[in-house]
């Protein structure tokens, strides 16, 4: 079906919702009409919002970030199956994502954080998931280590904490060192908004 020029097509329409499986996630087939009006299916999950934090110390120029062993990545093979990422975790029911943040921060890296700095909320996977995620940048420092983190014990995250130079982030962002896409859009927001941190 065509449309005459400038006329926006007519948007997707939901037509059927089937739950497949509900556990700590939800998938869902859907049945849409789309703007050539066929009716196509599509899987999609659904686990909830989520919030991520990049904890910075400004006068030392450092950064926190956690190292995990994550499932898809040993499910695929991958060589190194633990990534380094920024911290972050799914909202709980009656958090906010500032609360959400914050718990996650002192729960996988051990630091308190006070204020927040929004980045934005951005769809993760748009294709798949209903997930957005909520991004934070917060400085802070030594003192507001509270703790050694490594995530909730009973829940066998192998969290590593690890202090770096925000210098040596970015380098190996740059050289392609880095494949965690919330660490990425982290580190890129506050070098553009303090570049002198990465001197």
């Amino acid at each position: 079906m065509s449309h005459p020029a400038g006329d926006a097509p007519p948007p997707s329409r939901l037509v059927g919702v089937e739950t497949i499986f509900s556990g700590w996630t939800t998938l869902q087939r859907i049945r849409m009409r789309v703007a050539s009006g066929d009716v196509v299916e599509r899987l999609v999950e659904d686990h909830g919002a989520a919030a991520c934090v990049l904890p910075y110390d400004p006068a030392r120029r450092t950064a926190l970030v956690v190292r995990l062993p994550r499932p898809p990545l040993v499910l695929t093979g991958e060589p190194e199956p633990r990534l380094v990422e920024a911290i972050a975790g799914l909202i709980d029911p009656g958090e906010s994502a500032e609360i959400a943040a914050r718990r996650e921060a002192l729960e996988e890296a051990g630091v308190q954080l006070d204020s927040l700095e929004p980045v934005g909320t951005f769809w993760t996977m748009p294709g798949v998931s209903t997930e957005r995620m909520s991004a934070y940048l917060a400085a802070c420092t030594p003192a507001d280590r509270r703790g050694p983190g490594g995530g909730v014990a009973g829940e066998h995250e192998d969290i590593e904490v690890i202090e770096a130079r925000l210098s040596d982030l970015w380098a190996d962002l740059e050289a392609g060192r880095l494949a965690d896409m919330k660490l990425a859009l982290l580190l890129q927001a506050l070098r553009l908004r303090r570049p002198a941190l990465f001197d």
